[in-house]
């Protein structure tokens, strides 16, 4: 196989130096063809002291500039290296840095692929269920919030696509954030994050974008490990965050109107359910 530039983003915000070592580790482990941007929302350049190596280029913004906001900022620097494929990763995810390669054959090997996603499991194993649906205010309002458990889970059967068995191959509209490959070609037309989404639903804006002009696809073969916390349902603070950003998901999306919603979901169900 040619040699294929890896850029990655890792947004930092006062997080633990194990943590983070572990991800810079993961993702440096795959070689030399790797750049790692390390862009840090955090009040002080601590985290600085693990960026010795010279494929790691340090960000320190001094503010917290928003998550989407901070991941543009290393986007600009993987488009002016013009790497192949750029990988989102969230502070918390480790992996075997093998599966990167195993990313790149199937990407290089379908020119359709525009954003790929690996399967994302517990520190325990377990999958975690990030292949979604495009979300409707009862995805994400109804089901925060509802207290019937039997309604709520209903819910999270098909917004989370739980019928689906997570081990094969599949066009998903929505993956998530915490670890995506894309091309950086795609990454660039689509210009990257909305930054008016500071925390929260940036990801799912992103897919759909992508969505439009390439195809989405979970990947099972490989695995990462992310460890998974659901911040806004323990932090009233990350909760505001989240409910703004739904907010201004819908206001640009569509609220109970949104045709593209309605047909990519059918189709996306439609096909899920063949494969079963």
């Amino acid at each position: 196989m040619k040699d294929i530039l890896i850029t990655a983003s890792l947004v930092v915000y006062h997080n633990s130096k194990e943590d983070i070592k572990k991800v810079i580790d993961s993702f440096l482990g795959y070689g030399s063809t790797s750049i790692l941007f390390i862009v840090d929302n955090s009040a002080s350049d601590s985290l600085s002291a693990l960026c010795s190596d010279s494929r790691v280029k340090y960000i320190f913004n001094n503010t917290n500039v928003g998550f989407g906001a901070a991941h543009n900022i290393a986007f600009n620097g993987a488009y002016q290296l013009e790497s192949d494929y750029h990988i989102l990763l969230n502070p918390d995810v480790y992996f075997d840095p093998s599966i990167i390669k195993d990313l790149i054959y199937k990407t290089e090997s379908d020119a359709s692929i525009g954003l790929l996603m690996p399967k994302i499991v517990y520190p325990n194993g377990d999958t975690q269920n990030l292949c979604k649906l495009i979300p409707s205010p009862k995805d994400l309002i109804l089901r925060r919030f509802i207290p019937f458990k039997g309604i709520k889970k209903r819910l999270e059967n098909r917004y989370e696509l739980r019928f689906y068995c997570y081990n094969e191959e599949a066009e998903i509209p929505i993956l998530s954030g915490c670890f995506m490959m894309i091309r950086t070609s795609v990454l660039k037309k689509v210009e990257g994050f909305d930054e008016r989404f500071f925390m929260y639903l940036e990801d799912v804006d992103l897919c759909r974008r992508i969505g439009k002009i390439s195809r989405l696809v979970y990947y099972p073969k490989v695995e990462i490990v992310h460890n998974y916390e659901k911040g806004s349902y323990k932090n009233k603070k990350l909760l505001s965050y989240h409910i703004k950003s739904a907010i201004k998901y819908f206001n640009k999306w569509g609220w109970a109107f949104d045709k593209e919603r309605s047909r990519i979901n059918k189709k996306t169900l439609l096909n899920l359910k063949r494969q079963k």
